[in-house]
């Protein structure tokens, strides 16, 4: 069995003269990330491992799910093909996880990660709203060998206020 857990990065702010990479995250952001990292806390699915795309509005939200379910830094890791986002790249690193993780935790971005929901889970979603968290379970030993798998758990920031 293998799980994936994708989040989409908290709202950021279009406020600052920066590059799409460097975009922070607005106060709003902020407090949807923690709002959805607290709702996971008790839902019996620790990442073994996690992904965050290089862009600062994907990796502050991961650094706020990190810090909030406890999960120690060393278990991070920046990859640049998750800086996409039409799904391609996400999907052929998906393809391509180490066997040696069971749970992974995947942030990136719209609309890669509501694509791949959909492609792989089995409830269709309109759009992964930002700071919006999806579980999906495959029934295989291999991420080489994911398919569509089983759509166990949506946290949407807009279902906790």
């Amino acid at each position: 069995m293998k799980t994936l857990i994708l989040i989409r990065h908290a709202k950021s702010s279009w406020e600052h003269d920066v590059s799409d990479r460097q975009r922070p995250l607005k106060k709003r952001g902020i407090n949807d990330a923690k709002l959805v990292s607290n709702a996971f806390i008790n839902k019996e699915c620790v990442p073994d491992f996690v992904f965050s795309s290089p862009a600062n509005r994907a990796l502050s939200t991961c650094k706020i799910f990190i810090k909030n379910l406890k999960i120690d830094n060393e278990k991070l890791k920046i990859i640049e093909d998750l800086y996409d986002f039409g799904g391609e790249s996400v999907i052929h690193f998906m393809k391509n996880i180490s066997e040696n993780y069971k749970n992974v935790m995947i942030f990136g971005h719209n609309h890669a990660l509501t694509s791949i929901c959909n492609i792989f889970g089995d409830k269709l979603i309109d759009n992964l709203p930002t700071s919006g968290l999806v579980v999906i379970d495959f029934d295989v030993n291999s991420w080489s060998d994911i398919n569509t798998g089983n759509t166990r758990l949506m946290i949407f920031p807009r279902d906790l206020k």
